[in-house]
C-alpha cells in the first residue's frame, strides 16, 4: 500500500508563489504517473498537472505558463511550483498516484489528504 504526504499549502497574496511536496512510501514496484489535483468548493475536482518518471508533463490550459510540475524519482517525490498566483487558484490541491505493487500487478491509484491554497486578492 502506497500513502502520498503533501506539504507546501497555505496563504499568499495574489501574484505571489507557493511550491506544495508530495511524497509517496510504502511498498510498490512502480508508481507513475504522479501528479496533482484541485477541488474549489461547490467544485468538481479537476486535473491541475501530472509528471511521469520519464519527465513528460500535462498541464491544465488554466495553469499552464505559470506553475511547473516537477518529481524526483530517487524519492519519490512530486513538486507543483505555484507562480502568479491567482484568487481563482484558491482549492484544496490533492496529490494523486498510480502504482503497482509487482511487476505483474495492475494500476492502482491512491490520493492525498489535500492541502489547502488560498490566494487573497
Amino acid at each position: 500500500q502506497v500513502q502520498l504526504v503533501e506539504s507546501g499549502g497555505g496563504l499568499v497574496q495574489a501574484g505571489g508563489s507557493l511550491r506544495l511536496s508530495c511524497a509517496a512510501s510504502g511498498s510498490f514496484f512502480s508508481i507513475d504517473p504522479m501528479g496533482w489535483y484541485r477541488q474549489a468548493p461547490g467544485k468538481q475536482r479537476e486535473l491541475v498537472a501530472t509528471i511521469t518518471s520519464a519527465g513528460n508533463t500535462n498541464y491544465a490550459d488554466s495553469v499552464k505558463g505559470r506553475f511547473a510540475i516537477s518529481r524526483d524519482n530517487h524519492k519519490n517525490t512530486v513538486y507543483l511550483q505555484m507562480n502568479s498566483l491567482k484568487p481563482e487558484d484558491t482549492a484544496v490541491y490533492y496529490c494523486n498516484a498510480y502504482y503497482r505493487s509487482s511487476y505483474s500487478s495492475g494500476l492502482t491509484d491512491c490520493w492525498g489528504q489535500g492541502t489547502q491554497v488560498t490566494v487573497s486578492s
